[in-house]
């Protein structure tokens, strides 16, 4: 079965944190973006992978994104 999951990442001093939104204990942080995805996947498998030798019930995906816009303005970045 395939499940797909939602990623979120943050823009860090020092690279990205990727974590996903149906399960908040898969998280990582790479140095660069891709970096972080390959950790990511690496990180989500092994989280399945320990949930079946422990016979726990795997989350599923059940999360919509949604981007809303609003005017501001003056925004400043800090990252």
């Amino acid at each position: 079965m395939l499940i797909t999951y939602t990623a979120k990442y943050t823009k860090l001093e020092n690279g990205y944190m990727g974590q996903l939104l149906e399960w908040p204990e898969v998280i990582t942080e790479g140095k660069t973006l891709e970096d972080c995805r390959l950790m990511l996947k690496d990180a989500l498998q092994e989280m399945v992978t320990a949930y079946e030798e422990l016979k726990m019930e795997i989350p599923r995906a059940n999360c919509l994104m949604e981007q809303l816009p609003v005017e501001v303005e003056s925004v400043s970045q800090t990252a």
